[in-house]
């Protein structure tokens, strides 16, 4: 009875993922992925103090396969300039953090890589289209 409650459930958050998705801008796009990539960190870390192994793992490999495979990917090395290019070392060093807290249990590393989404999220965030209208205007 409760494992087709937790489907049901598990479908409709899944529906509300994928509606925001499909009428989402680049912008709020950008925000989804930072939102996941931190939601996935939370996973991990909680994971991690209940020694759930498996789902550390995943959890991690979630995050990282947002940071690289959607946040990195992302960039517009050529337009984006020094900004850019900055942004895709630090993704780079935020993976490389992941696989460390991993490997080693290392929740510390998760805190750091939670922090540095956190900031660059708040900066993302405050440079949302309507502002920058609003600015000009």
């Amino acid at each position: 009875m409760f494992g087709n409650a937790r489907s049901a459930i598990s479908a409709y958050q899944k529906v509300g993922v994928d509606a925001a998705i499909e009428v989402a801008d680049p912008h709020r796009l950008i925000l989804l992925l930072f939102a996941g990539a931190q939601a996935a960190i939370g996973n991990a870390r909680a994971a991690m103090q209940q020694q759930r192994i498996a789902a550390k793992g995943e959890a991690i490999s979630k995050a990282i396969d947002i940071i690289g495979n959607g946040l990195k990917v992302s960039l517009d090395l050529e337009k984006g300039g020094e900004i850019a290019e900055r942004l895709n070392a630090l993704y780079d060093y935020m993976i490389l953090r992941l696989l460390k807290a991993n490997l080693n249990n290392d929740a510390k590393a998760l805190e750091e890589v939670a922090n540095l989404l956190e900031e660059i999220h708040d900066a993302w965030r405050r440079i949302a289209p309507h502002t920058a209208q609003q600015a000009v205007a």
